[in-house]
């Protein structure tokens, strides 16, 4: 007998949360799926100061489901509503380098030290998911036994540590070399870490470029099979110099299937052939959703852009990537949702498989 949505509800009515309340009379059930004999879903706390202190609220939510009759697996994954107040860096770990100068002059491309490859994850435009597909495909690497590396390239809106769940500053022990952090198996840098989240960057042209190659050379990456580069949208600054002075493997482009995003994908294509970059492929990104309720399949932006797109220009068509709530949750926790084992971690999974097999990652 398959479980009911109300069986699962009223299991959970019965946890009782530290500061008075239940889980369900708080309202802090989110992304419930019941499919057969499998219960999904996510508490989301007020902050990330109390989801800390919910490990033992949620082991006994879980304890909860899985006890129903008919319930074979019960996965639940924690989260929070609001940012977590940051900490105070000590003078051990705040880099006295200065990040954000003119750029050293430099002929021809240079590789990074210790990395075999770098592969430049791109969009023509913002909102499609570039960022969020750079992170689950690094962890989706990480997961398949890679060395990984993950660069925030995006220079103004760096969002890689609120999704890998990393918000301290790194150390730089000599004022020159900066050491990474890690996060779900992957060695990892972003500007993010040097700057205060609320205050934004106004720089020129020569200073993106010299951020960029500050963060290249001058972090220790250690040794890599693969680092994976999340660039800024657009065709702008960072781009023409990680492609002019950095020897790329190559790029991949991420769009979403509708018309208004192909069109500036088709220019960030274009703007990799000019600056004789190769493009690996192309990722559909919310290609599908499925709704947890009723199980209707509906394709919010369009169906098979992408894929067409790539027939079109003879380049490889690397796969689709859902749409789906447990992405956006998993994302502002901090744990990306390829670290885990539902289908969207599959569909990471399989897209990190085929680069791997294809000897690009």
């Amino acid at each position: 007998m398959s479980v009911t949505r109300e069986a699962v509800l009223e299991a959970l009515e019965r946890i009782e949360l530290p500061d008075g309340g239940t889980l369900v009379s708080r309202d802090m059930v989110r992304a419930l799926e019941v499919q057969e004999d499998s219960v999904r879903f996510v508490i989301e706390a007020e902050s990330p100061e109390q989801a800390q202190r919910m490990g033992a609220v949620r082991d006994a939510a879980e304890a909860a489901v899985a006890a129903l009759e008919g319930v074979r697996k019960a996965q639940v994954m924690m989260t929070a509503h609001g940012p977590a107040a940051k900490p105070a860096a000590s003078p051990q770990e705040a880099p006295s380098l200065k990040i954000g100068r003119h750029p050293d002059k430099a002929s021809g491309k240079q590789k990074v030290t210790g990395v075999d490859r770098i592969i430049a994850v791109a969009s023509g435009k913002g909102g499609v998911g570039k960022s969020t597909v750079a992170a689950n495909l690094a962890v989706a690497l990480a997961r398949q036994g890679r060395r990984v590396g993950l660069l925030d390239a995006d220079i103004y809106g760096p969002s890689q540590p609120r999704m890998m769940g990393v918000n301290r500053r790194p150390a730089s022990p000599d004022g020159k070399i900066i050491l990474p952090l890690e996060a779900h198996g992957v060695t990892l840098m972003s500007i993010g870490f040097m700057l205060d989240e609320n205050k934004p960057v106004i720089w020129r042209g020569p200073m993106l470029m010299g951020a960029l190659q500050q963060l290249l050379t001058q972090v220790r990456w250690g040794e890599l099979d693969v680092l994976i580069v999340d660039m800024p949208p657009g065709t702008g600054d960072v781009q023409l110099t990680l492609c002019q002075r950095t020897e790329l493997t190559g790029a991949i482009v991420v769009s979403t299937p509708q018309d208004v995003a192909l069109l500036d994908a088709r220019k960030a294509l274009a703007a990799f052939q000019t600056l004789e970059t190769p493009v690996l492929g192309l990722i559909e990104n919310m290609s599908t959703y499925i709704c947890p309720n009723c199980g209707h399949e509906a394709h919010l932006f369009g169906e098979g852009g992408v894929r067409a797109e790539a027939e079109k220009l003879g380049l490889p068509f690397l796969g689709e990537l859902p749409l789906s709530i447990n992405v956006r949750l998993a994302g502002d926790s901090g744990t990306p949702v390829a670290a885990g084992d539902g289908p969207e971690a599959k569909a990471y999974a399989r897209l990190a498989q085929r680069l791997v097999a294809g000897g690009v990652a």
